[in-house]
Order: structure tokens, then C-alpha cells, then sequence
């Protein structure tokens, strides 16, 4: 504790703050990678501190410099309104910003409650797709620079974590190869993207703050935009569905097309989805190893996100 006080302290003067109004510093649980806190200053104001792992805690190629990421989410987000922190400070070993209002979504939302937020998260991911980038992929540059077509940063990508997977020697409900083949049959229809847009790509309620400050709930901020990426808006819908099917979410799409946003679920569209849900699902497959996640974690990854992969393969192979 002695430590994340003492680190607290030099972040808040290095971004000109006094550190002498901090009074509070607590960890924040939920993230499986970066260390997380909360510091509270005297006058009440809140900042959440972001400390990366040391470069010797194994980790997924994609996960490099993941704060740069982050931050770039935070910026663009706030030139569209959407509520998220705002970044005070950036460095080569600590994200510091502020804290939204709100505690993770959790289930004892009502469901006249869950409808009325998915229709208002609907709205702010529709404003999140209205910001677009010069280029595609990772802007941290963790797997090489900004591509100038989404298939080129996508396939990068997938390839990735595919040699992730055979690094690690993660478990896989199929070889590697058989994953690799199918997906680059449906590479085709990636080159119906031709604008990068903004996309966060871990929009699971976890990541969405609810806030029941003055009364009704409402969703005070979307955090945790490390895995961002420029491209196809519709790769959003993964984790906004996570394990699910979209097209069931009426709220969401209602409040996501009301505000703009555009989808139509044709046999390209429902192929990029699948794709989509493919590299999440490999990314929750072979994140198990690296990240130690035990016994219980691992056999949930097998049981649930196995079969999700074999169905995402299935509709590549049959397109509805």
C-alpha cells in the first residue's frame, strides 16, 4: 500500500496536482491486466490511476502499450459527447484520468430499467461510430502501424492471437490451422468496410457505469477502452452482445439507429459479425494461460467460450 500511495503521490505532481490533498488511495477490482485505483483528493474530486504490468508478465502480442489505446478512446469519445473519463495524464508507465459517476452494470437492474439503459447505450455507441480515423488497427502500434485497409489490420489481428494461441498452447476446440482457414475463406467481405471507425470492443456491461445518482438510472460513463481499435463499427456488437445474439437486443438497436447508426444484418454483415465473434472468442480461449486464471476459468472458457468459437466457425462455413 506504502507503494501505490508513494507511486499516487508522484502521478498527481507530475500532472500538476498537489499531492498533499490526496487522502484516499483503493484499488478497483474487475480488470484481469493493468493495476487499477481510485484516488480521492481533499476537495472530493475522484481520478482512477492505470499502471500497465511489468514488461516481464506474460501477455497477448495485441496488449502492448494497451494505455495509449485507451487514452485515444477517451479523447475521441469526449469529441462526440459520449461520457467517459478524461484524460489528465499519460506516461510511458501510468494512465491517469478522471472518474465517471456510476458502479459496473450488474443484474439488479429491473427489466423496465435494463430496456431504458440499452436504448441510451444504443445512443452513445451510435456517437462513438460517428468518429472516424485516418487508418486501421491498433493505434498503439503494438502489432505494427495503422493499415491502410481493414482487411490488411484485421487479418494481422486474427493472425495474432492465433500465434498466441500456439505460444501459449492454449486449448482450442479446433487446430489452429482449421481456425485459420476458415476465417480467411470470409476475409472477402472485410473489404466492404472502407471508412475506420471508432470501436472500443469491450463494451460489456462490466465496462458500462450505471448511475442511480439522481434517481432513474442512467449510464454515467464507458471505461476501459484499452482494446479499442479503428475499423469495421459492426465488430462492436460483440461484446455489446457478449455470447449472445445482437439482433435480440431491440433497445439497443432501437437507440443505435434513432441516433444515426447503421446496420443492416445481410449474409456480409452477419459473416464480418462472425468473424468478429471468432477473435473474441480465441482472445478469451488463450488469455487463460498467460494470465494463470485457474481451474474454475478456465473450465468456464471450455464449457461456454469453446462452443461459442465452433458456432462462430459454423456460420463462417454457412452463412445465414
Amino acid at each position: 500500500m506504502t507503494d501505490a500511495w508513494e507511486r499516487a503521490r508522484e502521478v498527481l505532481g507530475a500532472a500538476g496536482l498537489s499531492p498533499d490533498h490526496l487522502v484516499d488511495c483503493r484499488p478497483l477490482t474487475g480488470g484481469t491486466y493493468n493495476t487499477v485505483e481510485e484516488l480521492r483528493l481533499a476537495d472530493g474530486s475522484r481520478y482512477v490511476l492505470k499502471v500497465p504490468p511489468p514488461d516481464t508478465v506474460p501477455g497477448l502480442r495485441h496488449e502492448s502499450r494497451l494505455l495509449v489505446s485507451e487514452a485515444e478512446f477517451y479523447r475521441a469519445a469526449g469529441t462526440v459527447g459520449v461520457p467517459a473519463p478524461s484524460v489528465v495524464a499519460i506516461g510511458d508507465d501510468h494512465l491517469l484520468m478522471t472518474a465517471c459517476p456510476g458502479d459496473p452494470w450488474d443484474d439488479s437492474t429491473t427489466g423496465a430499467e435494463q430496456a431504458l439503459l440499452r436504448d441510451e447505450l444504443g445512443t452513445l455507441v451510435a456517437r462513438l461510430h460517428q468518429v472516424t480515423g485516418s487508418a486501421y488497427g491498433y493505434p498503439s502500434g503494438a502489432l505494427g502501424p495503422l493499415a491502410p485497409d481493414w482487411r490488411t489490420a484485421f487479418s494481422t489481428m486474427f493472425d495474432a492471437v492465433l500465434d498466441d494461441a500456439v505460444r501459449y498452447e492454449a486449448w482450442l476446440p479446433v487446430p489452429v490451422d482449421e481456425v485459420a482457414r476458415t476465417a480467411r475463406a470470409a476475409y472477402d467481405t472485410l473489404d466492404e468496410v472502407t471508412v475506420p471507425h471508432l470501436v472500443h470492443f469491450d463494451l460489456w456491461q462490466g465496462n458500462i457505469l450505471v448511475d442511480r445518482s439522481t434517481g432513474a438510472p442512467r449510464i454515467g460513463g464507458l471505461i476501459d477502452g484499452e482494446r479499442m481499435f479503428w475499423g469495421d463499427p459492426v465488430a462492436d456488437f460483440v461484446s455489446l452482445a457478449l455470447l449472445r445474439d445482437i439482433r435480440d437486443d431491440e433497445a439497443f438497436l432501437r437507440g443505435y439507429r434513432e441516433t444515426g447508426g447503421h446496420v443492416e444484418f445481410d449474409e456480409p454483415t452477419c459473416r464480418r459479425l462472425a468473424l468478429y465473434r471468432a477473435y473474441l472468442d480465441l482472445i478469451m480461449l488463450t488469455e487463460t494461460v498467460p494470465r494463470a486464471m485457474g481451474e474454475e476459468r478456465t473450465r468456464w472458457a471450455r464449457e461456454v467460450v469453446g462452443p461459442a468459437l465452433m458456432g462462430a466457425l459454423s456460420d463462417l462455413r454457412s452463412p445465414e
